[in-house]
């Protein structure tokens, strides 16, 4: 399979071209399949406001194929989704700490989707999502997203709370939620994967085109 490699501004320089793929890849994603269409862009790259120098990417880059699957977070204390869209989300105060992030533009590609079963792919991201949090020091997450996540997540042990009522947004029901990316997160996250080690990348290698792979045992206990 693939590793995840931390993307931010440290080492921007040494991924740019993942980075424009991953660009590429969300356009024809949120675009294309999902319809965004208020996303389009003509150069075919899906880039928005929160796509700056504080954003973090974790890119899943797969040797020979490159990027496959990836997400993007944003400091809390910076501007986001939630602060600069979606304040009524939260109608208590959009969450803002050092040790909170927001999480946003997960995706796998369609090759490594696994329709009515369990994703590995997807289990990767999410459990490179929760180890960056772990090694950064980050003890929550925020996001917008659509209601059907609060038990996706549930299931992984994230414990998603809603900071206030759904609301309909382009023909979707979406939400804000707050999770905890805490030591029994990942452990859950891994066994519903059947992910025995760390997905992360070391940082101490510089070449992401080559990731080797890691140990998982094939079967898991949720979907998604």
């Amino acid at each position: 399979m693939f590793h995840i490699h931390i993307v931010d501004r440290s080492n921007r320089g040494a991924y740019r071209d993942e980075l424009e793929q991953h660009y590429r890849l969300r356009h024809e994603i949120y675009v294309g399949e999902r319809g965004w269409h208020n996303l389009a862009r003509p150069d075919g790259r899906e880039v928005d406001a929160f796509d700056t120098e504080d954003a973090v990417y974790l890119l899943g880059i797969l040797p020979g194929k490159g990027v496959v699957a990836g997400s993007r977070l944003v400091p809390s204390l910076k501007p986001h989704l939630m602060s600069e869209v979606f304040p009524q989300l939260a109608p208590q105060g959009v969450p803002r700490a050092n040790d909170i992030f927001e999480w946003t533009r997960i995706f796998v590609v369609p090759a490594l989707r696994r329709p009515g079963s369990p994703c590995l792919a997807a289990g990767i991201v999410y459990c490179g999502i929760v180890e960056f949090c772990l090694q950064r020091g980050v003890s929550q997450l925020s996001i917008v997203c659509e209601t059907y996540w609060i038990d996706r997540l549930a299931k992984l042990g994230w414990s998603p709370r809603p900071l206030g009522r759904p609301i309909e947004h382009r023909g979707e029901t979406i939400i804000g939620l707050m999770v905890d990316t805490g030591e029994a997160a990942l452990e859950t996250t891994r066994q519903a994967y059947a992910i025995s080690h760390s997905v992360l990348w070391a940082q101490r290698h510089q070449d992401p085109s080559r990731s080797g792979d890691f140990h998982y045992t094939a079967g898991a206990a949720t979907g998604g």
